[in-house]
């Protein structure tokens, strides 16, 4: 059976992958923008500012703002040319070694990204809503670990939700994990931040094993549900999360399983019409529309 995070050893640890300080395009310096978060209950955050020219190549250094319940991961929001409908690319890369290279004036985004990967790096595929990622580019980002499915940021402006792109890449075989981030800036004009995140399955809030299980996969997004349990026994799914309104089960296919009711904490569906599906996700709904959504789940064998 796949593994799962909710059963591994350790805990579940919130965190932000995706913001900007003064040092990019942010409005709050690196120390304001962390206390926010940790005032906010998160065990974590990455500062990602824009890993650009015109800002010297920031690769924020946060290592002075961790302790022993807060820590922070070190990234950058990585660019190079170019995509079908944008001069650039957007691409995150979390754990990134101090010193990390610029881009060469000819390197592209996906060799962009095979280098920060190859340097350590887990790799997301930034806002592919907002970016207007086609499939063919989504495709060429052969190095990313996942895709950034929800972008609170970009939800402002109508573009947050990448699922759509992320089904397609699912259903051609290639495995992606799935994360949800606030793209934060906190600009006056910015919706606030705190609005989705991870939580991350880890023995410890030690950085190098937050990073190791977001390589994993051993990790959901949220915008407000929790998602407790995820189980798959004799044709079944079992999950439990806090109080929704609904629970989907979605595949490689176009139906979905579908459990409703109020203050919804359990639920069992059936998996047949997944026997011809590589994988299945859940996404979990609550009252005033707070989703929550598991990795996707790749099934040991497709049926024919």
């Amino acid at each position: 059976m796949p593994e799962l995070p909710f059963g591994l050893p350790g805990r579940f640890w919130r965190g932000n992958l995706h913001a900007h300080s003064n040092l990019s395009d942010g409005a709050l310096s690196p120390e304001e923008l962390c206390g926010i978060y940790q005032e906010a209950g998160y065990d974590f955050v990455a500062v990602t500012d824009h890993f650009r020219a015109k800002y010297g190549f920031p690769l924020t250094d946060t290592r002075a703002l961790r302790s022993s319940g807060f820590t922070t991961l070190l990234g950058a929001e990585l660019h190079a040319p170019r995509t079908e409908f944008s001069s650039e690319w957007h691409i995150i890369a979390l754990g990134l070694p101090l010193g990390f290279p610029p881009p060469s004036p000819t390197e592209s985004g996906p060799e962009l990204a095979r280098r920060a990967r190859a340097a350590g790096a887990f790799i997301g595929m930034a806002h592919p809503s907002a970016s207007l990622l086609t499939l063919a580019d989504a495709e060429s980002l052969d190095a990313a670990h996942a895709v950034e499915v929800y972008n609170a940021l970009s939800a402002w402006e109508d573009r947050g939700d990448s699922w759509h792109l992320c089904d397609l890449l699912l259903g051609r075989g290639h495995r992606l994990g799935a994360y949800a981030a606030d793209d934060a800036h906190f600009q006056p004009q910015d919706p606030p931040g705190c609005a989705a995140w991870v939580q991350v399955r880890a023995e410890s809030l030690d950085p190098d094993a937050l990073l190791a299980a977001l390589k994993a996969g051993h990790y959901y997004a949220s915008t407000g549900p929790e998602i407790q349990d995820i189980r798959l026994e004799d044709g079944r799914i079992t999950i439990r999360c806090s109080p929704v309104a609904r629970v989907l089960v979605t595949g490689c296919v176009p139906g979905k399983e579908v459990q409703a009711g109020d203050g919804l904490t359990e639920c069992s569906l059936p998996l047949d019409m997944f026997r011809a599906s590589a994988y299945l996700r859940v996404t979990v709904v609550d009252s005033t529309g707070g989703r929550a959504w598991s990795n996707p789940i790749w099934l040991p064998v497709a049926a024919s």
